[in-house]
């Protein structure tokens, strides 16, 4: 092969090899350029407190409600707790005065302390009422009754009724699940040296009611002694399960977790007033009355005779119905009313 045919050949190849570079870059085209995230920047203010969660007007604060978050340090106002600035103990125990969203932060005004003006108002569900009751240290749960507690309300008191003999021996739960707002004029507990709470008696105790129940309460003082029975924590998921069974409370379906889970916590901390429980003194002594004693007639006197419970119905001549109307039984003539 002569020099010319070699030098061709040459040629030929390295014009194949730049063909071919040329064609790869053409079809596979350059790399596209990578799109780099934009990294946002951090603030670099002052850390300030903000709610975990919703706060709505009435909710007693806790731990868990808050926590600190960087915020941009022209954004920082004076009524914002600040980290270093603020003693979030003193703020455990406070309730919210104005509504809070979830992520905003707290103001010195949106919360009221215990002891301060407008407090129990604040603390007050909607719709509901303080009502204070007398207690002594017996009726009181020997001061082992705290604000935050849930008691039951139970109505004690002597029934007369118009005969002779001793009045019956009655005791009644009225309420139940009642939620202790305030004992003596304290909306908060003493905590002693030690830190723990200390036991302090009381003579009265502010609860929170439905208007009702109020006047229920209001009226319960008048007729006899009223105590209190402290509630186990455990008590609102069975009372809650007992409404549930009973019909009293239809959880609509295809409903909202969340909303759904705020309906039933109302409910197991509302109050109830109904299904209440009857001791009588028969039930806790055998000398004692089961019924109310009912006034003596000319019956007793005339050869009369007795009625359920030791009471004498009159006897009437001719022809009679003897009519029972709980533990009494009367007389009545035939064609009489």
């Amino acid at each position: 092969m002569d020099v010319k045919k070699l030098a061709l050949l040459i040629g030929a190849l390295l014009l194949a090899g730049v063909s071919a570079f040329a064609a790869k870059t053409m079809f596979t085209g350059a790399a596209a350029p990578q799109a780099a995230a934009a990294i946002a920047p951090q603030p670099t203010g002052p850390e300030v407190l903000v709610a975990t969660r919703a706060l709505p007007v009435g909710t007693i604060i806790e731990p868990d409600s808050f926590r600190y978050q960087p915020w941009p340090k022209d954004l920082v106002e004076k009524a914002y707790f600040i980290k270093g600035q603020s003693d979030l103990a003193s703020l455990t125990g406070t309730v919210v005065r104005v509504p809070i969203t979830a992520g905003a932060p707290i103001t010195q005004g949106s919360l009221v302390k215990p002891g301060d003006r407008g407090f129990l108002a604040a603390a007050l569900g909607p719709g509901m009422r303080a009502v204070t009751v007398s207690v002594s240290a017996s009726s009181g749960v020997a001061g082992f009754v705290f604000p935050g507690d849930r008691v039951d309300l139970v109505l004690t008191q002597d029934v007369t009724g118009g005969g002779d003999g001793p009045p019956l021996k009655a005791s009644e739960t009225i309420i139940r699940n009642l939620r202790v707002l305030a004992t003596d004029q304290r909306t908060d507990n003493q905590v002693g040296d030690d830190g723990k709470t200390v036991v302090v008696t009381f003579s009265t105790v502010t609860l929170e009611a439905t208007p009702k129940i109020a006047e229920k309460i209001a009226v319960a003082q008048t007729i006899g002694q009223l105590s209190l029975s402290l509630r186990s924590i455990a008590d609102n998921t069975s009372e809650l399960e007992r409404a549930i069974a009973a019909g009293e409370v239809s959880v609509p379906e295809n409903a909202d977790p969340k909303a759904e889970k705020q309906m039933l916590l109302a409910i197991a901390n509302r109050p109830i007033d109904t299904d209440t429980t009857v001791t009588v003194g028969a039930d806790v002594s055998r000398f004692q009355r089961r019924t109310v004693p009912a006034k003596a007639d000319s019956g007793q006197q005339s050869g009369g005779q007795p009625s359920a419970g030791g009471n004498y119905a009159p006897r009437v001549a001719g022809p009679v119905v003897r009519v029972a109307r709980g533990n009494t039984v009367t007389e009545v003539p035939v064609g009489g009313k």
